[in-house]
């Protein structure tokens, strides 16, 4: 009896200090009303990584905790996972169009969110050179948008059909921009990396590592925007000459992969729509976790 309850005890132990997604409400300066929910695993190294995980629309942070494998990944690799939620309950989508957002400490979703993860390095004095982020559709987009926001916050990105920054900049009171959508709004490189420095006014520094996932019957998100998130980010970084390195059926069958200079790579998936799998394991690698 006395082996059998000690039993009990320690389970119960181990099940009361098992990690959980936790919301966070004092993050600091939220200008939209975002929620943050974060997921920190029962042991971590003394500076941790950090990844930001951004739901697509009609979803919530939880929602993205549970339809991918960040949390269980983070556990065995030590990292902490980061999941805003949008305040937008009219479609759960992120603004990715107005002024206040595609502005750096504009006063929008991404200034919010940026606050969540500053947040998450000063309290877990997480390593500053291992700060990453992810997304889904929406969360691609605001991805993108917080590569030129926030460039000194993040060291690289990977991102799920999305588009590129400030693709769908409009007006503040609609968010969903058609042309971006369809693929309809082309511009250069040079073009499309000024509209993301502009985004942040006066900063020098590096831009974040950009890594793009696209299937190529995408009837959300046009397949165009691929090419043109290419042609912004290898601009920013001034890649835009070099010849890619193309691997065909990589990761998997259908999949053509295509890398810029290690700054910049794309993933092509073959007859696939919107709803294109999630690697989390090929994105750690970009990541280099």
């Amino acid at each position: 009896m006395v082996l059998l309850s000690l039993s009990l005890l320690s389970a119960g132990l181990a099940f009361a200090n098992a990690a959980s997604l936790t919301q966070v409400t004092d993050f600091g300066y939220n200008p939209t009303n975002a929620e943050m929910y974060i997921y920190v695993p029962d042991k971590l190294p003394a500076n941790p990584a950090v990844i930001l995980g951004v739901h697509y629309c009609g979803g919530t942070g939880p929602e993205f905790y549970n339809d991918t494998r960040w949390a269980s990944i983070a556990d065995t690799k030590a990292f902490i996972v980061v999941y805003p939620n949008t305040p937008n309950l009219k479609d759960h989508c992120w603004d990715v169009a107005s002024k206040q957002t595609l502005t750096h400490d504009g006063g929008g979703d991404s200034q919010s969110i940026a606050n969540m993860v500053k947040y998450t390095i000063a309290k877990y004095n997480a390593d500053k050179s291992k700060v990453f982020m992810t997304g889904r559709s929406s969360g691609s987009m605001m991805t993108n948008v917080m590569a030129a926001t926030y460039p000194d916050l993040f060291v690289a990105g990977s991102a799920y059909a999305g588009v590129s920054a400030g693709c769908a900049a409009g007006p503040e009171v609609d968010y969903w921009n058609a042309d971006c959508a369809q693929g309809k709004i082309i511009k250069t490189g040079a073009e499309w990396a000024a509209i993301a420095r502009d985004m942040y006014p006066g900063y020098t520094g590096a831009y974040p590592r950009m890594q793009f996932w696209h299937g190529t019957v995408d009837g959300i998100l046009n397949y165009q925007n691929l090419h043109e998130e290419v042609k912004q980010w290898t601009s920013v970084w001034g890649v835009a000459d070099v010849q890619p390195v193309t691997s065909t059926d990589s990761p998997e069958a259908g999949y053509t992969r295509m890398n810029y200079g290690d700054k910049v790579e794309s993933v092509s998936a073959d007859n696939i729509n919107h709803d294109i799998p999630v690697h989390e394991e090929e994105s750690l690698k970009w990541f280099g976790i």
